[in-house]
């Protein structure tokens, strides 16, 4: 089987090479030339764990290649996915301007039969938008040619999202005929094999069930912080309340983690998206919009226990930020809590200096140099007056207390993600903090 691969960011690259590691033949197309010659040469343009091997033992095989032109590879393929952006609007809205061109695209140089199926994250009603660009493209051509849309959202995690492509929870398809349904049947016949459920639904659905389960997972990151919050106020420990309420079946361990927020290129855009979604057709989203404003809120947390910490007076104070990237695993530095945290740092006279395995140059490029920029956490707390950990990754998890002790001119830690052992630091001689706790 022959498909092509519009985008070459997370999904699609991602997208691309799992698929060819199952034995299709994939084309990845990209207008942007430096990052298809980039691929071309094995160097990758963003950060997964895996993706390089993949990539690269897929182009010597012949399964994956890449171009720069959807037009002269429409012939040789039967399916087209759209992974291109769908960046946010100033309200919220999700920009379909590349989806559509894809679609127009598709429209303006098919010559036979294409199923043009959506990964990128789109609004419910994308679907009759991309159909009726392809149709008035063809009718400008005199002609009428067959052709189908369809919907196969992504449920990735950045640092695993290798693994969550080859043994997926589910494979959520919407289509709208059986020859589509024919074709994505086919395509993911191999995880089938191995056991992972294919759902087929109506396209309307499918688009929905991608913002849903954003969202819900979003709305238990910021229930949890919310309740966290109350722990603090009434000395009960959020640590001890996830788990006698994650215990129960119904609920679950699964994203119930206090924290500093969450951040990404998914969760703050897609809430975002289902309450302009909600806004468009009259239904207000006000859980949706609640969980947006618990985040933005809890953004802010970790700045304002420092300067708790230190009587209401950041100016001149040395902070060190261990972990930049919105999670572990990941350059990603989309909506991350820590650029909230060294703005507010900055802007409150204090100087900084950071720490991270992976996102440093991504970090640089956002914000420039008004941080110091240290290779290790130990030299980013070296003559600190206070820690602030953003990002648990793992080689942060246990650190030489002793080593930093002893290089840090003061004594606070304010721990972000809930990792560390209170009592340890605090024998140790610091001043902890964590979210949810009494600190």
């Amino acid at each position: 089987m022959n498909i092509a691969i519009v985008g070459t960011g997370y999904v699609g690259l991602v997208t691309g090479a799992c698929f060819a590691e199952m034995g299709v033949n994939v084309i990845c197309i990209d207008i942007d030339t430096k990052k298809i010659e980039m691929l071309k040469r094995g160097e990758m343009p963003i950060y997964e764990p895996g993706i390089k091997e993949l990539v690269v033992k897929n182009v010597k095989e012949g399964r994956l290649t890449f171009s720069t032109s959807l037009k002269d590879n429409l012939d040789k393929v039967s399916i087209v996915f759209s992974a291109v952006g769908t960046p946010p609007d100033d309200d919220g809205s999700a920009d379909l301007k590349y989806v559509l061109d894809v679609a127009r695209t598709v429209g303006q140089h098919m010559t036979d039969y294409v199923l043009l199926v959506t990964k990128s994250t789109v609004p419910v009603g994308t679907a009759p938008k991309v159909r009726a660009v392809i149709s008035e493209e063809l009718t400008k051509r005199g002609l009428s040619i067959e052709f189908d849309v369809a919907s196969n959202p992504e449920f990735l995690k950045e640092g695993a999202a290798i693994k969550d492509f080859m043994s997926p929870d589910r494979v959520v398809v919407g289509v709208e005929s059986e020859r589509a349904a024919h074709l994505m049947e086919k395509l993911y016949k191999p995880f089938v094999l191995n056991g992972f459920p294919i759902i087929f639904m109506d396209i309307a659905s499918a688009e929905m069930t991608k913002y849903a389960a954003n969202a819900m997972l979003a709305t238990r990151i910021s229930f949890m912080n919310e309740i966290a919050r109350l722990c603090e106020v009434t000395g009960a420990n959020v640590e001890q309340v996830r788990k006698g309420i994650g215990s129960d079946k119904r609920i679950g361990m699964s994203f119930l983690y206090a924290g500093a927020g969450y951040g990404g290129s998914c969760f703050p855009k897609d809430v975002k998206a289902l309450a302009h979604t909600g806004e468009e057709h009259g239904v207000r989203m006000q859980i949706v919009e609640a969980v947006e404003a618990v985040n933005e809120e809890q953004k802010e947390l970790v700045f304002r226990k420092l300067l708790m910490a230190f009587d209401g007076n950041l100016q001149g104070k040395v902070i060190a930020v261990w972990g930049l990237s919105f999670k572990p695993d990941t350059d990603d530095m989309r909506e991350a809590p820590s650029l909230v945290v060294i703005e507010n740092l900055l802007k409150a006279g204090a100087k900084v200096k950071v720490s991270d395995p992976i996102a440093t140059e991504e970090t640089r490029r956002r914000i420039g140099d008004v941080v110091e920029y240290c290779s290790t956490i130990y030299e980013a707390a070296r003559g600190a007056d206070a820690v602030a950990l953003m990002t648990e990754w793992k080689q942060f998890r246990l650190p030489s207390w002793g080593r930093i002790k002893d290089g840090m001119r003061g004594n606070v830690i304010v721990d972000g993600r809930n990792i560390y052992d209170s009592e340890e630091l605090k024998a140790e001689g610091f001043r902890y903090c964590s979210i949810g706790k009494n600190c």
